[in-house]
C-alpha cells in the first residue's frame, strides 16, 4: 500500500520529505525516534519475516521509544531508489543493499558483495566488526549523507534457472535477472546476458520467458519468491554471490537520535545478523533436501569450474575498482582475507 493511501491523502514526495524532516526534529526533542524504513524483501520471504523481527526487537528493547514503520517489497520506491529516498527525507532508512548504489560510486559494490571473496557470512561479518570494516564503510556512506548501521548476510546465494547451470559453459547466452554492479560484468564476461530488474519483476519475467534464470537470493528466499515453480535448475552450495543487506540511515536523522537509540539499533542489527546467518544455514540445507525430492536439479560445481569463476571475479574486482573509495575498500577486504589465509 502506498504512503498516500496509508495517510488517506494525496502527497507529493517533496511534501512527504518536508513532513519527515519536521517529525525527525520533533522526535529528537521528545525522547522518541520515529523511523520509516524500506526493505526490498516481501513479507512472505524468510528475510522479510526477519526484518519484521528486527522491528519488534528494536521497539521492545527501547520500551517503545523507537517506533519503526517498515515498508516491504519496495512499496514506496524501487529498490535502487531506496537509498536516495532516505537521503532526501522520503524515508529515514534504507534496508536494501549497498550494491544497488554502484551507479553513484563503484565502491558500493565492495560495501555489499565481493561475489565469491568470502566463503561464508561469518568471515564477512568479521571484517565489518573486527577488521575496522564499519569505519571504512562509513567513510563512504557519510560522503553520501548516510550512516552505515550494520549488515545482515543470509549466506551464499543460489541461482534459479529454466536451463541447466552445471558449469561456466552453461552461462553462454543465458539471459538472467541480475542485480546492478559487478555481477553484470562478471557474468557478461562468462558469456551470459544480464538484465537488471527489481525483485518484484522476477517471477513474471521468468514465467514469460523474458529471462532464463535469476540471480536473486539463496535457496530459501528463492522458494519464497516462487522461482522453483518455474525454474527447475539451481546450484547448491552457492558460490557466486553473498550480498550483505545493509541498514543505512539518513545521517542527519541518525545524528539527532539519542545515543542509546543508536546503540539499540546497532546491537539489534548484530543480533539480526547472527540469527539470519544461522537460520539460513539450516533452512538452505533442509530446502536442498526438499527440492531434490520435488525433482529440482541441484548442481554442485567442481573445483575446476569454481576456479574459473573465481578467476573471472578477481579480474572483475580490479576492473570495477575505478575510484579511490573503491580501491580503498577493495584493498581493505583483500588485506583481511589474506591475513586470515582465505586468499593467496
Amino acid at each position: 500500500m502506498s504512503i498516500a493511501k496509508k495517510l488517506g491523502i494525496a502527497v507529493t514526495a517533496a511534501a512527504f520529505a518536508t513532513a519527515t524532516m519536521g517529525s525527525a526534529f520533533a522526535a529528537s526533542h521528545s525522547g522518541k525516534t520515529k523511523l520509516r524504513i524500506q526493505t526490498h524483501f516481501s513479507t512472505e520471504t524468510l528475510s522479510g519475516k526477519m526484518a519484521q523481527q528486527y522491528v519488534k526487537d528494536v521497539q521492545e528493547m527501547s520500551n517503545g521509544e523507537i517506533e519503526i514503520e517498515m515498508f516491504y517489497a519496495s512499496s514506496v520506491v524501487k529498490s535502487v531508489e531506496t537509498f536516495d529516498a532516505a537521503v532526501n527525507g522520503i524515508l529515514d532508512c534504507d534496508m536494501t543493499g549497498g550494491a544497488y548504489q554502484t551507479g553513484k560510486n563503484p565502491a558500493f559494490q565492495f560495501a555489499g558483495d565481493l561475489m565469491g571473496g568470502y566463503g561464508n557470512p561469518y568471515q564477512q561479518m568479521s571484517w565489518m566488526l573486527n577488521g575496522d570494516g564499519k569505519a571504512a564503510l562509513n567513510k563512504l556512506y557519510n560522503k553520501y549523507k548516510m550512516e552505515f548501521v550494520g549488515w545482515w548476510i543470509p549466506g551464499p546465494e543460489s541461482l534459479a534457472s529454466t536451463k541447466p547451470i552445471r558449469n561456466t559453459a552453461d552461462f553462454k547466452d543465458w539471459k538472467f535477472r541480475s542485480p546492478p554492479g559487478l555481477a553484470t560484468k562478471v557474468f557478461a564476461n562468462l558469456g551470459a546476458s544480464p538484465i537488471v530488474m527489481d525483485f518484484n519483476e522476477i517471477f513474471t519475467a521468468l514465467e514469460t520467458g523474458i529471462i532464463d534464470g535469476a540471480d536473486a537470493a539463496n535457496l530459501t528466499n528463492n522458494i519464497g519468491l516462487g522461482l522453483y515453480e518455474i525454474g527447475k535448475h539451481t546450484n547448491y552450495p552457492g558460490f557466486h554471490s553473498m550480498p550483505a543487506d545493509h541498514l543505512a540511515c539518513n545521517k542527519k536523522v541518525w545524528d539527532k537520535m539519542p545515543a542509546h537509540h543508536q546503540k539499540i539499533m546497532s546491537v539489534a542489527m548484530e543480533a539480526l545478523a547472527l540469527r539470519n546467518a544461522t537460520i539460513n544455514e539450516v533452512k538452505n540445507a533442509e530446502n536442498a533436501v526438499a527440492l531434490r525430492a520435488k525433482g529440482i536439479n541441484l548442481y554442485e560445481w567442481s573445483p575446476e569450474e569454481l576456479a574459473k569463476y573465481r578467476d573471472a571475479v578477481q579480474k572483475g574486482w580490479v576492473e570495477f575498482a575505478t575510484t579511490p573509495e573503491a580501491k580503498d575498500l577493495l584493498e581493505a577486504h583483500i588485506k583481511f582475507l589474506k591475513g586470515m589465509g582465505a586468499m593467496k
